[in-house]
């Protein structure tokens, strides 16, 4: 089986062409993966303006698609002229009628190329910014409907949580056998929360942001702080400075744990960006050297904060293992620290590759796999959900 699997709930453009091994359990080589990030674009607004992340997708996605299947070697021209069957054209006109770029895009795509040995298509359905997830899911009903291929909408938590499990030998991927229950810390621009996994695709969330995702707070107290966006890399690049300089913070300079003992599982990270703001006036002009303790400081209260939770939630749920996903656990710091709860607690700990961390196609591809190889129903009509909850997933 080979599926193609398409990513754009924020502000990368990301196709994925995987072809499953025989056997029982998920496993795959990777025919080609292919990201397009919008980041410089995006960074004079110090965060993602969704209406620019639609353009842009709306650009490039069906120059991606192609080049996908060429590098997968499943593009094959066309020797002849070829018109789409009107009742095909009918559809497609209809999908993208808002689009009528990207119509145009998909036309020639259609008309000068074969039908490729897809066997499946597998696309981001939600959660994210719907202007972006609209492109996405359009682009993924117009192939379904011209090339009569089987569609299936994914969570984008969902797509972390497996991400976060897979395993590499040599070329190929697996969902390897986990012991359940299970936790997941899924933290990133938009999202920070627990959820308790009884088995893959039985989802509970016990634990979220009441405000500001983590992600999204790396980046807030990086703009007052001066940086450049995206803030999170850059705030870690000062805090791993200042531990090997040995700087400590000042007192005046301490930051809230926002949380730490409110004895839930939840998250609140707009009081610490308050308390960042707060500091930041009362030491302005900023120099280097508090910079680089405020960022110490604040990468320092969220570790705490979500290692605490997490050993919380884990001891609450009698969970085996803990998954971490989302863009935030790429953080050097926050990856160690949780090691070493796992290391102290006992339990086994899947941490994404750094590459498989932020928002890709290979988590969405190889979730699809997942779903059909459970029997999962595919879709013919897709409707962007920018709150769609991994519950509901």
């Amino acid at each position: 089986m080979i599926l193609l699997s398409i990513e754009t709930s924020c502000d990368e453009t990301a196709v994925c062409i995987i072809k499953r091994s025989r056997g029982k359990h998920v496993r795959f080589e990777v025919l080609s993966h292919k990201i397009l990030s919008q980041v410089d674009l995006h960074a004079k607004y110090g965060g993602v303006f969704p209406m620019l992340a639609k353009r842009e997708h709306a650009k490039a996605l069906t120059q991606l698609i192609a080049e996908s299947l060429q590098e997968a070697d499943l593009l094959v021209e066309r020797t002849h002229v070829y018109h789409i069957p009107s009742t095909s054209r009918k559809k497609l006109e209809n999908i993208l009628d808002r689009e009528k770029d990207m119509l145009t895009a998909m036309k020639v795509l259609f008309e000068g190329i074969q039908k490729p040995a897809i066997d499946a298509i597998a696309v981001t359905q939600g959660p994210g910014l719907e202007p972006a997830l609209w492109i996405g899911i359009t682009s993924a009903l117009a192939l379904s409907t011209v090339w009569d291929i089987p569609l299936y909408p994914i969570n984008h938590m969902e797509g972390h949580v497996i991400a976060g499990i897979l395993s590499k030998e040599d070329t190929t991927y697996s969902i390897p056998d986990i012991s359940f229950p299970a936790c997941a810390l899924l933290i990133s621009g938009g999202h920070t929360e627990i959820v308790r996994i009884s088995k893959l695709r039985s989802y509970k969330v016990i634990g979220k942001t009441k405000d500001d995702a983590v992600g999204e707070a790396f980046d807030k107290a990086a703009r007052m702080l001066d940086l450049p966006y995206p803030g999170g890399p850059q705030i870690s690049r000062l805090a791993e400075l200042a531990r090997k300089e040995g700087i400590v913070p000042d007192e005046d300079l301490r930051l809230p744990r926002p949380m730490l003992h409110s004895g839930d599982l939840h998250f609140s990270c707009s009081g610490l960006k308050t308390a960042v703001l707060t500091r930041v006036h009362k030491r302005k002009p900023l120099t280097d050297e508090t910079k680089k303790m405020l960022s110490l400081e604040f990468e320092n209260s969220i570790t705490d904060v979500l290692v605490a939770k997490v050993k919380q939630a884990m001891y609450e749920t009698r969970a085996k293992t803990l998954i971490v996903g989302g863009g935030v656990s790429a953080n050097i710091h926050i990856r160690s620290a949780l090691k070493e709860l796992a290391t102290t607690e006992g339990f086994t700990i899947f941490l994404p590759d750094k590459d498989l961390s932020t928002d890709n196609g290979l988590m969405i591809a190889s979730t699809g796999l997942l779903h059909i190889s459970e029997g999962v129903k595919p879709k013919s009509k897709l409707v962007a959900n920018g709150s769609w909850s991994i519950e509901n997933c």
